[in-house]
């Protein structure tokens, strides 16, 4: 039997894995804590509840989703441990029969856990193991409507991660998160302004709309992502909005013209692609081709000046020959991207591509990706090399320190890091000033 909780000290501990949306929920999880009355400690140190929000986008996520609950049952043998989110979602079988795991929290499902936690105390009495307890729906089988987490503050005092839209309906063959996540649902466009509204009071200046699939918010309702766009944008307080990852068929030339006419929209667009070859875009599911792609890209260069197109790349994709390969680096060499995330092919059992034909190696994978790699450090530098000598707009955020001398840096609205000389904090202040040099291959300095 586990000892009892002292009731003069509640404690937890919160860890996340993934993406932003999983971050989010994070965040929403530990501010109902704190609204339970617990102190938020660091996970490392002894806490009475330990909540890992997990992540399955591949096995090795799944691995280190394992490891934290672990790590967390090892700290305090007598610890509530809460695993939520993908891996368990994914995993129920293995997560039930996990003797780390206390309380298995589903997707959907993460806004009861305070109540989880009092149902698990509550069974935990006399000689009696408390019994395991499961909030968790077959969000595949079963419709489920969109949760309502919320926050009121974030640990990035800048910049404040929204999410307005869950699910993907897309079905791409390396892709689990479909499995789950469930079908695409939203938010409903007056509780996002609310709960931006609020953290504009707060003094949070930049906020970043993001989703599992972005492009589909609103789908089933009379609006979309550009009407949420401009809600947000009509928030006073609020200067700069930036959005996550994109699918290339919302980048419309209709769109585009709406966006350019929002001057708190960053020129920031992560335009997902993942192959620069048709043969392997097919082969992944994907459900546009190299030449709509490159329309998206061409409009977005036509209606923002110098907007920053950021991507995704993944290489060894089941059956990707040298010629498929030198397909996609001459795509992404033509398009010129400020930066890319090149992440190398990985197995996901229960995905189509884990059953594919012809497997890359890992050495071809890990040859490619330094090509891919060694491209994109060279796009970005010249990305930046053209602020040298202009007025920017630039939101700071933190200080650092460099060859002893103090600084302050932030981004601008393109998410170029800048540094600024200064003994003052001036986080969560917006400065302009010219560029004129270079701290390193990715910070450029005001002088």
């Amino acid at each position: 039997m586990r000892k009892e909780e002292k009731l003069d000290k509640k404690t937890a501990a919160l860890h996340n894995l993934g993406c932003k949306v999983n971050a989010y929920e994070t965040e929403a999880m530990q501010q109902l804590l704190e609204e339970a009355g617990y102190e938020i400690v660091p996970f490392s140190d002894p806490a009475d509840v330990y909540v890992i929000n997990t992540c399955s986008v591949t096995n090795i996520a799944d691995r280190k989703s394992r490891q934290m609950i672990h790590r967390a049952r090892k700290q305090n043998p007598d610890a509530i441990v809460v695993a939520a989110g993908c891996y368990v979602q994914t995993s129920m079988e293995k997560a039930k029969e996990d003797l780390a795991i206390d309380i298995i929290i589903g997707n959907n499902k993460k806004g009861e856990l305070i109540t989880l936690i009092d149902e698990f105390r509550a069974s935990h009495s006399g000689e009696t193991e408390p019994e395991k307890v499961t909030d968790w729906v077959d969000i595949n089988r079963e419709t489920v409507s969109y949760e309502e987490l919320s926050i009121d503050h974030t640990a990035d005092h800048t910049r404040a991660f929204i999410k307005v839209q869950d699910g993907c309906n897309q079905f791409c063959t390396y892709c689990i998160i479909p499995y789950a996540r469930g079908r695409v649902r939203s938010r409903a466009l007056p509780e996002v302004v609310e709960e931006v509204s609020a953290l504009a009071k707060d003094g949070y200046q930049e906020v970043v709309l993001t989703g599992i699939h972005l492009s589909s918010y609103g789908v089933g309702t009379d609006y979309g992502l550009a009407e949420l766009i401009e809600a947000v944008h009509g928030i006073n307080g609020i200067k700069r909005i930036r959005l996550g990852s994109l699918e290339p068929q919302i980048v419309t030339e209709a769109f585009v013209k709406r966006m350019a006419a929002l001057p708190k929209l960053c020129p920031h667009f992560h335009l997902s692609l993942q192959s620069g070859c048709d043969t392997v875009l097919k082969r992944m599911n994907r459900k546009y081709d190299t030449a709509a792609y490159k329309k998206s890209c061409e409009l977005l260069r036509t209606y923002f000046d110098h907007p920053a197109i950021t991507t995704d790349v993944i290489v060894g994709f089941p059956g990707e020959t040298e010629e498929e390969f030198a397909v996609t680096r001459q795509f992404l060499w033509d398009i010129h991207f400020y930066e890319m995330h090149v992440f190398k092919y990985s197995r996901r059992k229960g995905t189509v591509a884990d059953k594919m034909p012809d497997q890359i190696d890992e050495q071809v994978k890990t040859h490619r990706s330094g090509i891919l790699l060694e491209m994109e450090r060279t796009m970005s530098e010249e990305f930046r090399r053209a602020y040298l000598g202009k007025e920017v707009e630039v939101l700071l955020e933190e200080p650092c320190i460099l060859d002893g001398v103090r600084y302050m840096t932030g981004y601008t609205k393109e998410y170029v890091k800048v540094a600024i000389r200064t003994e003052e904090d001036l986080s969560n202040h917006m400065i302009t000033g010219k560029i004129t040099g270079q701290l390193g291959p990715d910070l450029l300095f005001i002088g």
